[in-house]
Protein backbone atom coordinates (compact mmCIF):
# COMPACT_ATOMS: atom_id res chain seq x y z
CA UNK A 1 0.00 0.00 0.00
CA UNK A 2 1.37 3.52 -0.88
CA UNK A 3 2.16 5.68 2.05
CA UNK A 4 0.15 8.44 2.35
CA UNK A 5 1.46 12.35 1.38
CA UNK A 6 1.55 15.61 2.50
CA UNK A 7 -1.67 18.12 1.26
CA UNK A 8 0.13 19.86 -1.52
CA UNK A 9 -0.19 23.70 -0.37
CA UNK A 10 -1.77 24.60 -3.85
CA UNK A 11 -4.87 22.46 -4.67
CA UNK A 12 -8.09 22.25 -2.57
CA UNK A 13 -8.39 20.16 0.74
CA UNK A 14 -10.63 16.88 -0.96
CA UNK A 15 -13.93 15.54 0.67
CA UNK A 16 -13.58 12.30 2.49
CA UNK A 17 -14.16 9.32 0.52
CA UNK A 18 -13.65 11.32 -3.13
CA UNK A 19 -13.15 8.64 -5.91
CA UNK A 20 -13.48 8.41 -9.55
CA UNK A 21 -16.94 9.23 -9.48
CA UNK A 22 -16.14 12.73 -8.92
CA UNK A 23 -14.86 13.01 -12.59
CA UNK A 24 -17.32 10.02 -14.01
CA UNK A 25 -19.95 12.95 -13.50
CA UNK A 26 -18.25 14.79 -16.45
CA UNK A 27 -19.11 11.70 -18.43
CA UNK A 28 -20.57 13.42 -21.98
CA UNK A 29 -20.96 17.13 -20.16
CA UNK A 30 -19.07 20.22 -20.81
CA UNK A 31 -15.69 19.57 -19.21
CA UNK A 32 -16.15 23.39 -17.97
CA UNK A 33 -15.16 24.86 -14.43
CA UNK A 34 -16.64 22.44 -12.87
CA UNK A 35 -14.99 19.54 -14.15
CA UNK A 36 -11.57 21.80 -13.64
CA UNK A 37 -12.49 22.00 -10.04
CA UNK A 38 -13.31 18.07 -9.78
CA UNK A 39 -10.08 17.58 -11.72
CA UNK A 40 -8.13 19.34 -9.27
CA UNK A 41 -9.52 17.89 -6.05
CA UNK A 42 -9.62 14.25 -6.78
CA UNK A 43 -5.88 15.03 -7.86
CA UNK A 44 -5.34 16.11 -4.39
CA UNK A 45 -7.31 13.09 -3.17
CA UNK A 46 -5.08 10.72 -5.19
CA UNK A 47 -1.76 12.22 -4.16
CA UNK A 48 -2.68 12.18 -0.55
CA UNK A 49 -3.34 8.37 -0.83
CA UNK A 50 0.05 8.69 -2.59
CA UNK A 51 -1.05 7.96 -5.92
CA UNK A 52 1.45 10.22 -7.19
CA UNK A 53 1.37 9.31 -10.90
CA UNK A 54 -2.77 9.03 -10.72
CA UNK A 55 -2.41 12.22 -9.26
CA UNK A 56 -0.25 13.68 -12.15
CA UNK A 57 -2.88 12.60 -14.50
CA UNK A 58 -5.59 15.04 -12.73
CA UNK A 59 -3.77 17.71 -13.15
CA UNK A 60 -3.13 16.76 -17.08
CA UNK A 61 -6.93 16.27 -17.00
CA UNK A 62 -7.39 20.16 -14.98
CA UNK A 63 -5.20 21.86 -18.00
CA UNK A 64 -7.28 20.10 -20.50
CA UNK A 65 -10.72 21.82 -19.14
CA UNK A 66 -12.40 24.45 -20.86
CA UNK A 67 -11.78 27.63 -19.91
CA UNK A 68 -12.03 30.95 -20.76
CA UNK A 69 -9.82 32.79 -18.52
CA UNK A 70 -12.52 34.79 -16.34
CA UNK A 71 -14.35 31.41 -13.95
CA UNK A 72 -13.99 32.36 -10.14
CA UNK A 73 -12.45 28.79 -10.25
CA UNK A 74 -9.10 30.19 -11.73
CA UNK A 75 -8.83 33.05 -8.80
CA UNK A 76 -9.34 30.32 -6.30
CA UNK A 77 -6.89 27.50 -8.11
CA UNK A 78 -5.18 28.94 -10.60
CA UNK A 79 -3.76 26.74 -13.51
CA UNK A 80 -2.10 23.52 -11.64
CA UNK A 81 1.79 24.70 -13.08
CA UNK A 82 2.51 25.10 -9.53
CA UNK A 83 0.98 22.05 -8.18
CA UNK A 84 2.19 19.91 -10.36
CA UNK A 85 6.19 21.51 -9.96
CA UNK A 86 5.59 20.32 -5.98
CA UNK A 87 4.24 16.93 -7.08
CA UNK A 88 7.21 16.93 -8.69
CA UNK A 89 9.38 17.53 -6.51
CA UNK A 90 7.72 15.88 -3.50
CA UNK A 91 7.16 12.60 -4.20
CA UNK A 92 9.38 10.40 -2.06
CA UNK A 93 11.69 8.14 -3.81
CA UNK A 94 9.43 4.60 -3.32
CA UNK A 95 6.32 6.51 -4.53
CA UNK A 96 5.92 5.45 -7.96
CA UNK A 97 5.95 8.74 -10.53
CA UNK A 98 7.26 7.14 -13.68
CA UNK A 99 8.83 9.28 -16.08
CA UNK A 100 6.85 12.62 -16.32
CA UNK A 101 9.54 14.09 -18.80
CA UNK A 102 8.83 10.79 -21.22
CA UNK A 103 4.84 11.52 -20.23
CA UNK A 104 4.39 14.85 -21.34
CA UNK A 105 6.74 14.54 -24.01
CA UNK A 106 4.80 12.02 -25.50
CA UNK A 107 1.00 13.91 -24.50
CA UNK A 108 2.39 17.31 -26.68
CA UNK A 109 3.76 15.24 -28.87
CA UNK A 110 0.45 13.51 -29.59
CA UNK A 111 -2.35 15.67 -28.81
CA UNK A 112 -5.66 16.01 -30.20
CA UNK A 113 -8.81 18.33 -30.35
CA UNK A 114 -10.55 19.82 -29.00
CA UNK A 115 -8.04 22.65 -28.38
CA UNK A 116 -5.41 20.94 -29.60
CA UNK A 117 -2.89 23.55 -29.50
CA UNK A 118 -3.69 25.12 -26.08
CA UNK A 119 -3.39 21.80 -24.23
CA UNK A 120 0.05 20.82 -26.45
CA UNK A 121 1.26 23.51 -25.22
CA UNK A 122 0.34 23.17 -21.85
CA UNK A 123 2.45 19.70 -21.96
CA UNK A 124 5.06 21.20 -22.72
CA UNK A 125 4.73 23.43 -20.20
CA UNK A 126 4.80 21.00 -17.75
CA UNK A 127 7.68 18.68 -19.77
CA UNK A 128 9.66 21.90 -19.01
CA UNK A 129 8.66 21.99 -15.50
CA UNK A 130 9.84 18.05 -14.55
CA UNK A 131 13.08 18.54 -16.50
CA UNK A 132 13.74 21.49 -14.09
CA UNK A 133 12.11 19.54 -10.79
CA UNK A 134 13.14 15.89 -11.63
CA UNK A 135 16.46 16.65 -14.10
CA UNK A 136 17.16 12.96 -13.04
CA UNK A 137 14.83 11.92 -15.72
CA UNK A 138 15.77 11.15 -19.24
CA UNK A 139 14.14 11.80 -22.45
CA UNK A 140 12.57 8.91 -24.36
CA UNK A 141 15.48 7.85 -26.62
CA UNK A 142 12.99 6.00 -29.19
CA UNK A 143 10.21 9.35 -29.74
CA UNK A 144 11.87 11.66 -31.77
CA UNK A 145 10.63 14.92 -31.28
CA UNK A 146 11.81 18.57 -31.78
CA UNK A 147 12.02 19.67 -28.01
CA UNK A 148 10.98 23.54 -27.82
CA UNK A 149 12.54 26.24 -25.75
CA UNK A 150 11.19 27.82 -23.00
CA UNK A 151 10.91 30.76 -25.10
CA UNK A 152 8.73 29.01 -27.66
CA UNK A 153 6.76 27.42 -24.73
CA UNK A 154 5.73 30.88 -23.56
CA UNK A 155 5.02 32.20 -26.24
CA UNK A 156 2.58 29.39 -27.50
CA UNK A 157 1.04 30.05 -23.83
CA UNK A 158 0.85 33.67 -24.77
CA UNK A 159 -0.89 32.98 -28.03
CA UNK A 160 -2.79 30.42 -26.89
CA UNK A 161 -3.78 30.07 -23.18
CA UNK A 162 -5.65 31.98 -21.34
CA UNK A 163 -4.54 35.87 -19.98
CA UNK A 164 -2.19 35.28 -17.36
CA UNK A 165 -0.80 32.02 -17.98
CA UNK A 166 2.36 32.25 -19.49
CA UNK A 167 3.51 34.45 -16.73
CA UNK A 168 2.10 31.83 -14.23
CA UNK A 169 4.05 29.71 -15.99
CA UNK A 170 7.09 31.63 -15.94
CA UNK A 171 6.92 32.75 -12.46
CA UNK A 172 6.33 28.55 -11.53
CA UNK A 173 9.69 27.73 -13.56
CA UNK A 174 11.44 30.79 -12.11
CA UNK A 175 10.68 29.20 -8.88
CA UNK A 176 11.52 25.90 -9.44
CA UNK A 177 14.61 26.77 -11.32
CA UNK A 178 15.69 28.69 -8.16
CA UNK A 179 14.73 25.83 -5.71
CA UNK A 180 16.96 23.12 -7.91
CA UNK A 181 20.33 25.04 -7.51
Amino acid sequence: MPPSLPPCPWLPSPRPGLDWRALHLFRGEPRGAGFYGACLEYGEALWERGLAARAMLCLDRALGADLRGDEPALRDWPLPYRAMAWFLAHTPPEVFIGNPRYHFQHLADRMNEPRREQRRWRAWACWALARVVRPEFAADPKHVVVEPTFDAIAAALTADGIAGESELWRMVFSEARKASV
